[in-house]
Parts: C-alpha cells; structure tokens; sequence
C-alpha cells in the first residue's frame, strides 16, 4: 500500500500540468492534477510517517500492537485514507479520499491482498464514491471507478477462489483495462467534454492511479502507452480550459461533526445553495454524542450562506475557502500562484 501511493504520488506530479490542462468539468478551472497530487501526497506522508524508511525491528513489547496494524492491509489503507479524507483538495480528491477510505473496508484484518479482497474493494469504492455526490454523474471519475471494480468482479468471479498472485494479476489487468475504456467514453458522454474534443481528466487521473496499483502489486513497471491517444492529452495541446468563461463563486471545504440527521439537513441546504455537494463520513465510528465526523464539499456563488448554514449545525475545522476561477496571465498559461 505505502508502495502503491508512492508510485501514484511520483505519477500525479508528473502528470499534473497535463491533467490540469483537460479539466473542464464539473467547472473548467484547470486544478485536477494538482487537487489529486495534493490528496495523494497526504496518505502516502501518513504512510511514511507510520511506516518510517529506516524502521528498525521493534523491541518493546507495547510496539506488537502497531506492529499487527502495519501488517493489517485494510488498518494501512484506512490510515493513509483519513489522512487523504482531512486534506483532500477539489471534487477530484475528495472523491478519490472517499474511494480510498471505502477500499479499506474490505480488507480490514486481512495481512496479503488477493483477488477476491481486491474486487470486493474495489466495488465498494466505487459505490461509497457514487453516493458521496448528490448529483453523481457519468463520464467522470466514478465511471472509471466503476468500470474498474465491475471488471474486477467479473475476473474474479471465474476464478472459484483462487488466492494465488497469478489471480491477482488477472483481476489488476482487467481492472486497469476497462478503467481505461472508461477514460475513452467519458469524451461522448458529457457535452461539455465532446465539444472540447478531450477526455475527462479526473478520469485520467484515476486511471493512473489504478496503474500504479497494478505495479506496485505485481512489481511491473507502469504501462505508460495507456495515455496514447487520449484526446486532449497530447503534449503539444494548449491549456484546453484557458478559452472557456471564467467559473463565478467558490469552493468550500471543511470537516465537522454532526448526527446523521444533521448530516441529511445540511446536504439538502447544501443542495439548495450551490451544486458539487460531497459528503462522506471520516472514520466509522460516533463520539460520545452519537455525531460522526463529516467531509463536507461544495460550490457555492458565496461563501457566506453555505457557513452560515454549516456553522448552525456544528463547529467545524478545516475550513477552506477558494476561487473556483483560477487567476491567469496575459500568456493564458494558468498562473503558478493559481496551480
């Protein structure tokens, strides 16, 4: 896991320009590589923090206790997801934050991925990530995640069982392959995305990521021709986003505790003054008052109303407040300020 998130790090920095450069959807304001970047980096640096390079053997008996966690699949990946959930960035990274915390699920109490593990968790990510948004919609990055664990599911499915690596690897290929048959449809699945001649690039970024997996696990290096030919990701192509009207008002992001009545009030208020409403729970477990944690996203034409609302219901920590249109220079290169 601390192998995989790494790879996806080092993959997402260097292709962030590009990916920045396609995202015009949900809102054409060229941050999704970087808002990917950004979320991985924080659950591989929870990661490196549990798991430190130059770790030597533990001594203490106490230490058993972390010892067996580091060795629990699904405990690891729940740690680097809540890390990925509290700094996530963006639709795109808070998504793929819900898609990593869900993943883990499966896996708790389990010490060696297999491929009944990993399609059971791919599918649950998939579905968690659907219903975190309140207006999911096809031909974005859930149609990646979706594909990937549908396909996962159905290799797995023939194998009757078999927990071997080999069928490991079966289940990591297809899911990478219909992850990026996905990417390719999303171009004629939304409007916006046809009339730019580009595929979607939180799309593309999950596809990375799924490789990454893919070599992490099977010790393969990353499959680099799966970006030939993607529309709009041709080196050469300009700042597609640059030509289109800047998006007004905001993005606003916190994290707070709430009842799950709470929860269902303030994403319907939510709903009603802005869209890109997400909403997935940090952690499954309740405080003393029944509340969970929350991590709550949405664009709004002003900032004012959706914390007025969110400050009704709680307290909440973490708030960020950022122009969803990027500032740009004369050039009409997004500015490095803006990035």
């Amino acid at each position: 896991m601390k192998r995989w998130l790494g790879k996806a790090e080092t993959a997402l920095g260097n292709h962030s320009d590009r990916l920045n450069a396609i995202n015009i959807f949900p809102v054409a304001d060229g941050d999704t590589g970087t808002n990917l970047y950004l979320t991985v980096r924080a659950a591989h640096r929870a990661l490196q923090e549990a798991v430190p390079a130059d770790a030597g053997p533990m001594q203490a008996p106490e230490q058993a206790g972390h010892l067996a966690k580091l060795n629990d699949v699904g405990a690891v990946l729940s740690r680097a997801g809540q890390a990925a959930m509290e700094q996530a960035k963006g639709n795109s990274g808070t998504l793929f934050s819900v898609f990593l915390c869900a993943a883990a699920e499966p896996l708790a109490g389990h010490a060696r991925l297999t491929s009944s593990l990993l399609a059971a968790a791919l599918n649950r990510a998939q579905i968690r990530a659907w219903s975190a948004l309140s207006d999911p919609v096809p031909g974005t990055m859930l149609s990646v995640m979706e594909a990937a664990g549908r396909a996962a599911a159905a290799v797995d499915a023939g194998q009757n069982g078999n927990d071997s690596n080999h069928a490991l690897g079966l289940v990591l290929d297809a899911a990478v392959e219909a992850a990026l048959e996905a990417v390719v449809r999303t171009e004629g699945q939304l409007d916006a995305l046809q009339a730019a001649h580009v595929v979607d690039a939180g799309g593309v970024g999950m596809l990375l990521i799924l490789d990454c997996l893919r070599s992490a696990v099977l010790g393969e290096e990353l499959r680099s021709e799966l970006l030939d030919g993607l529309h709009g990701y041709d080196l050469q192509d300009p700042h597609i986003h640059t030509g289109m009207p800047d998006d007004d008002g905001v993005e606003v992001m916190c994290t707070i505790s709430l009842s799950p009545l709470d929860a269902a009030t303030l994403r319907q208020r939510l709903d009603e003054l802005g869209d890109s409403v997400i909403m997935s729970q940090v952690g499954p477990s309740a405080d003393a008052d029944g509340r969970y944690r929350w991590r709550v996203h949405v664009h709004v034409p002003d900032p004012a109303p959706a914390l007025g609302v969110i400050r009704s219901l709680g307290d909440p920590a973490e708030v960020s407040v950022s122009e969803l249109a990027l500032p740009r220079d004369p050039s009409g290169e997004v500015s490095a300020e803006g990035r």
